[in-house]
């Protein structure tokens, strides 16, 4: 007999993609009737996202008010909605397996998604620019060049941007660094302190393809805190994680990354040593979206549970042995926004356990979707949802009126400093928690 809602912990089931009935249009689309009349006679998802509003108000507004009177072609501006986020699976719905209903929508999306790609419907530029390894190599070498033509105050280059392929010429896009994560790790000479309570720990960074190309502050701020606290590090970047591949429904492709990233990982692991992720959606990839697309590959198994987010890792430091000495107070209150992917790896907020421990610390926490979600937040075509969506969460964060913002996921941070008006905020775009340790141990 089915109950309301529950207390059992939510379950996932492998995505077996590669079944002949994953992409069968009859059962996927029953399925997707099936899920909708769920999701219909609840709503308890109604505030989270704009998939919700769209389904709901083309139900309430079809002949007889149900999916029924609703046409399959009707289904795509709900699955375009979607930023697999994870929330609705994660915080809202009470339907989640082990619950009989057995709903799983973000993973549902995917599979509608999925099939569009197999008949060519999904656009051609944000799989391209899911191509992030190829594109970033380019990007780094001609960084200087690129970063002034991609400025939000070039317009001229903007526009022509924005007709050629789509990217909206109103977002900030992420800037190249001159150089990798890799290649500053290699130069690196900073001494380890051998003086600190967690100096018997080891630990790879798997920099992420975010801040290896995009954003080597943050791989800085964590080598220095980690060296800090007395911990050996190494480095590893075999390949991007494959997120932007699962935004684009590209199954095959984030398998292929998952082979190719675990295999170099794991050499690291069977040494003893622990891996490190920098970005949110990419400790989410590693330890539960790889798992579910390969759940029978004991490699990937093994790797999962040797995966600690840099945030994750610091709080088990300080728990285990205790942080070195050192923290001094910053100058001024910081809030943090606990992004979905963070979220979705059922840690808690890692991000506010470890700035915790910075002396006297002002502090609040927002926990609301940006709304950005890849390449979402900078598409034309979506652009506009992806303000809507993080708009409320942009006037939390306001109304904190702290100087510092911190976020796990550089993109989500980005969108939502962009989406920010006469705030006290002092950095430009959001800072890593990590960021802000290394400031409080002015590294």
């Amino acid at each position: 007999m089915s109950k309301e809602g529950g207390t059992e912990a939510p379950i996932r089931h492998p995505i077996n993609f590669e079944h002949p009935d994953f992409l069968d249009p009859k059962k996927l689309d029953n399925e997707m009737r099936r899920a909708f009349d769920i999701c219909h006679g609840c709503r308890r998802c109604f505030n989270l996202c704009d998939s919700f509003p769209k389904l709901f108000d083309m139900i309430d507004e079809s002949e007889n008010e149900d999916v029924e009177s609703l046409k399959s072609e009707q289904f795509e501006p709900v699955v375009d909605a979607c930023t697999l986020c994870d929330m609705c699976f994660m915080t809202k719905c009470p339907y989640v397996p082990p619950h009989d209903f057995d709903l799983d929508f973000p993973h549902l999306m995917l599979r509608y998604r999925t099939a569009q790609k197999k008949l060519n419907k999904l656009p051609l530029v944000p799989a391209l620019l899911a191509q992030i390894d190829r594109n970033a190599k380019i990007g780094v070498a001609l960084s200087s060049l690129i970063n002034w033509a991609s400025n939000i105050k070039n317009t001229f280059f903007r526009k022509i941007l924005e007709l050629v392929a789509g990217i909206d010429m109103r977002v900030k896009l992420p800037v190249y660094n001159s150089e990798t994560f890799t290649s500053y790790f290699k130069k690196n000479k900073d001494p380890i302190n051998s003086d600190a309570p967690s100096k018997d720990r080891k630990v790879v960074i798997y920099s992420t393809c975010f801040v290896n190309f995009n954003k080597k502050d943050t791989g800085v701020a964590a080598l220095k805190v980690l060296k800090k606290n007395g911990v050996e590090v190494q480095e590893a970047y075999p390949g991007c994680c494959g997120m932007p591949f699962l935004e684009q429904a590209d199954l095959p492709k984030v398998v292929e990354q998952a082979k190719k990233v675990s295999k170099d990982l794991l050499e690291w692991v069977n040494k003893g040593y622990q891996v490190i992720t920098l970005t949110a959606s990419c400790g989410l990839m590693l330890k539960f979206e790889w798992p579910l697309l390969l759940p029978h590959d004991q490699n990937i198994k093994k790797l999962s549970k040797s995966i600690s987010d840099i945030d994750e890792y610091i709080v088990d430091i300080a728990k285990s042995e205790g942080l070195a000495e050192g923290l001094q107070e910053i100058d001024g209150g910081v809030t943090v926004h606990n992004a979905c992917h963070a979220r979705a790896q059922n840690m808690g907020i890692k991000s506010r356990d470890m700035l915790k421990f910075i002396p006297n610390i002002k502090m609040d926490v927002v926990e609301r979707c940006a709304g950005h979600g890849g390449t979402f937040g900078v598409m034309k075509e979506t652009h506009d949802l992806a303000v809507k969506v993080g708009i409320p969460t942009a006037r939390q964060i306001k109304n904190k009126n702290n100087k510092y913002m911190a976020s796990d996921c550089p993109l989500a941070g980005k969108h939502l400093k962009q989406l920010e008006t006469d705030t006290n905020i002092a950095n430009d775009e959001a800072l890593h928690p990590i960021e802000l340790m290394a400031k409080s141990y002015r590294l």
